[in-house]
């Protein structure tokens, strides 16, 4: 190059237009993930291990203020998951929607009114809309609809008189989700669900898939990290391995 301050230039214009591509840009193979219940034990985790991976994350909260974390790539926005028209407006130009969310709606004693229900049937309807263009749907369900032996769940074989009756509310809430998810062939679901127990152990991202069953390691133990079982959430997130299906996780 024979004119030096030309040559500076260029190498200028060159080293800003890489800084831009690299921050507040969408990188190649970024997912745009919404995330509801982002404020919860498990929600939190999911956001932390989708920035970890360099995705761009939305995380939902009816109270923003609950979500701390900090990120270039993290959105906050307040919304609602039992609000059909808070939901169509946030499911567009996402590549996935992932929900974890509990509890049970007014004082309805019916597991129907669980917030993970009409949660599930409210996002259906919105990626519905969208048609081909709508984003998958993950579902973090519970361990109480896997089966403990055939035809039996292990919903079935908890003591209702130790139970609270909001939590068996939730449980059930979480089979009639299942159910339902079960009978949609238009929009792309994944039902995930944790081992018997969630612990707070450390990540290690270690962990086993199986099925229906309810699934214990090799020590016998039907047990699962919430940061482990993140993981195995925004692993499927990316692969796609259980499109229209259930899976379930432990740790090894």
């Amino acid at each position: 190059m024979r004119n030096p301050l030309i040559f500076l230039l260029i190498l200028v214009l060159a080293v800003f237009t890489h800084v831009g591509d690299a921050v507040g840009e969408e990188q190649p193979g970024s997912l745009r993930i919404l995330v509801y219940g982002a404020s919860g034990k498990v929600g939190r985790r999911v956001v932390d291990e989708a920035l970890t991976r360099g995705h761009i994350v939305t995380a939902v909260s009816r109270d923003p203020s609950r979500i701390s974390a900090v990120n270039d790539e993290l959105t906050v926005v307040q919304g609602d998951v039992l609000d059909p028209a808070s939901v169509a407006s946030l499911v567009t130009d996402q590549d996935v929607v992932i929900v974890s969310v509990r509890g049970v709606v007014g004082q309805s004693k019916d597991p129907n009114d669980t917030v993970t229900r009409f949660a599930a049937d409210n996002v259906v309807t919105a990626l519905r809309e969208l048609g081909d263009q709508g984003a998958r749907y993950i579902h973090v369900g519970g361990s109480g609809t896997l089966e403990v032996k055939p035809g039996v769940l292990y919903a079935d074989t908890l003591p209702k008189v130790f139970i609270p009756k909001y939590l068996e509310l939730a449980i059930y809430g979480q089979v009639l989700t299942l159910d339902y998810l079960r009978t949609v062939a238009d929009v792309k679901w994944t039902y995930a669900t944790p081992a018997k127990n969630f612990t707070n152990r450390k990540r290690t991202g270690a962990y086993q898939l199986g099925g229906d069953q309810l699934l214990k390691n090799s020590r016998g133990r039907s047990r699962i990290s919430r940061a482990d079982f993140a993981v195995a959430v925004i692993d499927e997130a990316e692969n796609a391995q259980f499109v229209k299906r259930r899976f379930s996780v432990v740790e090894q």
